[in-house]
This record gives structure tokens, C-alpha cells and sequence, in this order.
């Protein structure tokens, strides 16, 4: 019973814990149309930068899992 009891008054009094330090309003983002396309611009040369990276990634793991039977070669000499 007690225990019911306390859980219930720590229920209550987190419960009842008002928003004191919650902001008045959103946040004002005063960015125009040419900020939007620079940020825009900046995230396709990122994605340009990492096409050649994933490509490069894939045939590596291409690659690896290619099944590679060793074929004996001979040795030509001089």
C-alpha cells in the first residue's frame, strides 16, 4: 500500500511540473530565397563529392565476392 501510495505522489508532483523554462515563441529565421539556394548548392557538391565514393565501394565489394578459382599459370622465360 505504501508503495502505491508513494509511487502515486511521484507521479503527481512530475506530472504537475509546469513548463517554466520552455521558449515564448519559435525562432525567427530571417534566411531569403539566395541563402536557401547556396545551402543547396552546397549539398549537391557534397553529393557529387560521394557518388564517386560509393561507386568505388561497390565494385569493391563486387569484387570480393566474385568466386575466384585459382587457374595454374606457367612461367615463360627468357
Amino acid at each position: 500500500m505504501k508503495t502505491t501510495l508513494l509511487k502515486n505522489a511521484l507521479l503527481l508532483s512530475i506530472g504537475s511540473v509546469s513548463n517554466a523554462f520552455a521558449a515564448s515563441g519559435a525562432r525567427e529565421d530571417n534566411s531569403g530565397l539566395f541563402v536557401w539556394i547556396f545551402l543547396g548548392f552546397c549539398a549537391l557538391i557534397v553529393i557529387a563529392q560521394l557518388m564517386p565514393v560509393v561507386l568505388l565501394l561497390f565494385g569493391f565489394a563486387k569484387g570480393l565476392s566474385k568466386d575466384k578459382a585459382a587457374e595454374p599459370q606457367t612461367v615463360k622465360s627468357k
